[in-house]
Parts: C-alpha cells; structure tokens; sequence
C-alpha cells in the first residue's frame, strides 16, 4: 500500500487569516489533537512581525507550551534572518522549541513586495541565507514557492520560473521543496505537468504540495500531486486559512476532506478521520460557524 506524510497547517496558516483569534491555549490544543490523531508533523507558529499578522502573535508562547514528544515535528514559518533568530531562541537551554522552519519564496515579485517586503530574486537569497544559517544551527530547514500557478497582482506564473527558482534553492539542499498554489487556481493537468518536470529537474530533492481550495480545485490536484511524484501534502483541519494578502484567497484543502481521498484510495496517512473530524467540531464550537471542509459536515463512509 501507498503511503504519504500529511503536514497539518491548520495552526499556522489556517488561523491566520481567522477573524476569531485563538488562544494560546486553544492553540496548543488544537495542536495536541491533531497529534493525538496521528498527525506527525505541524506548522505551529509563525515568526513574523505581531502587527502584520496578529493571529501569530504569541509563537513563543505556543512553542513554549507544547509537549516534548520525540515522535513529532514542529514547524515555525519564517520569512525572513529576524523571524528566523526568534525560532531558533526557542531552542535555547533545555527547551524543546521549534523543530524545523519554514522559509517562503515567491514566483511572484508584486506578491512577494506586497506579502514580504521582498522580490522574488530576495526572497531566494534571504531563502538560502537562512538555510545557510539553520545548517550551523543544526535545525531542519525547507522552502516553499509561493503563487506557483498564478498571483491575483500578476495574473499567469510561467513554469520556467517555478522551475528555475527550485533548481536555485535546491542548491542548498532544503529538506523539500513545496509548492504552493496560494490563490487556488490550480487545476489538475497543470499539477501533474509541474510536478513531473520538478521530479526531473530535481530528482534529488523531496516535494511536497500546497493547496488551497478557493475554486474547488484543491483535493483534485492533490491527488494529481500525488500521482506525480509528491510524497507529503498539506492540508489544514476543517479547511481553515487563506492568506491576508492575497485578495479572495480562501481555505487550505480540508485535512478530513484529504483523509477521506487518500483512505478510500487506499493511501496510508496514519492518520485517524474520525478524530479529526472531531477536532474540526471543536474548531467550528469556537469560531461559531460550520467548517469549510465537507468530509467535516457529511462524515465519513456511511457505516451500515
């Protein structure tokens, strides 16, 4: 049988475009489900500026607050050497910390001005810096492309870009390499024909898939991601996120929406339904309406 690692964002991304802020505690708990679940590596935090993005404004109080279990991975996305310093001082003394962080490219130059302060020929040199750094520390590291298949400020993303930018990054020899469809524009030949040509380009290095699911197409293409190559996928509980700087850009695909594909596809995740289906119950009793994802509202198989 298949198998594929999800990456659960749903703390990380699927919050911080929520106008219902969390709270610390609500945070790790979601956290600590998810884990219970089966999940094995989470986005927890991200290390940006609190007055950007206020939902993330207590990573250090999340991080700190978190089990110390060997089995499991945290991820801290980070943007830039200042949000990477703040990561990697989690880590300090005895404390656990983060795990791993997360850099973020961008195809796009006006989305990443707009989204980083950076162009895109920025981001990769902030990028690589950063690997540079996390190598000495002693931390995992990856990176992910951003508007890989379009940009709401620049229309149309052309392959060649994505894939020369992977080949620049590969160089530093991230963990994977993902790629992201930020504004959920995506459809499935598109994927497979990215994918396919990333294998090619750079066998040597892993990929993961992000979508969003803004027109519908997310679980389809990342099935087609999978198909082509992609081992690990992202998704977010109850299909939670969306970025606030991308104009309209809704949810991550639904990690119980993924679950039931994979599951009834006969793809391992290790991952329960049930339970997070569960957690997405307990994540729609606090923002006080029903999740996006739809395996959240029709449940699983019918059981007769």
């Amino acid at each position: 049988m298949s198998t594929v690692e999800i990456v659960e964002v749903g703390a990380r991304d699927g919050l911080q475009n929520e106008a219902v802020h969390f709270s610390t505690k609500q945070k790790v708990s979601l956290i600590n489900q998810a884990v219970e679940a089966g999940i094995k590596r989470l986005e927890v935090a991200s290390f940006v500026h609190p007055k950007l993005v206020p939902q993330m404004a207590d990573a250090e109080a999340v991080t700190a607050n978190l089990p110390d279990n060997s089995a499991v991975e945290y991820i801290g996305l980070v943007l830039n050497k200042r949000g990477y310093m703040r990561a990697l001082a989690t880590c300090e003394g005895n404390k656990r910390g983060i795990d791993e962080v997360g850099c973020v490219t961008t195809a796009s130059d006006t989305f990443g001005t707009k989204n980083q302060g950076q162009t895109r020929a920025e981001t990769i040199e902030e990028t690589k810096a950063i690997m540079a750094l996390a190598k000495r520390d002693g931390l995992k590291a990856q990176v992910t492309i951003s508007t890989a298949f379009g940009c709401p400020f620049e229309g149309e993303i052309a392959r060649q870009t994505v894939l020369d930018m992977a080949k620049q990054l590969a160089e530093s020899e991230p963990r994977e390499i993902a790629i992201a469809d930020t504004i959920g524009v995506a459809v499935p030949n598109q994927v497979r024909d990215m994918f396919a040509a990333l294998k090619e380009a750079i066998p040597h290095i892993p990929l993961r898939a992000h979508f969003h699911n803004t027109r519908n197409t997310g679980i389809a293409n990342a099935w087609a991601a999978y198909e082509a190559g992609a081992s690990i996928l992202d998704s977010s509980v109850a299909g939670l996120g969306g970025c606030p700087f991308a104009p309209r850009a809704t949810g991550n695909i639904g990690t119980e929406d993924l679950l039931y594909m994979l599951d009834r596809s006969g793809v391992k995740s290790g991952v329960n339904l049930e339970q997070m289906i569960s957690l997405s119950h307990w994540i729609e009793d606090i923002l006080e309406r029903p999740a996006p994802s739809m395996v959240s509202q029709a449940g699983g198989f019918p059981k007769i």
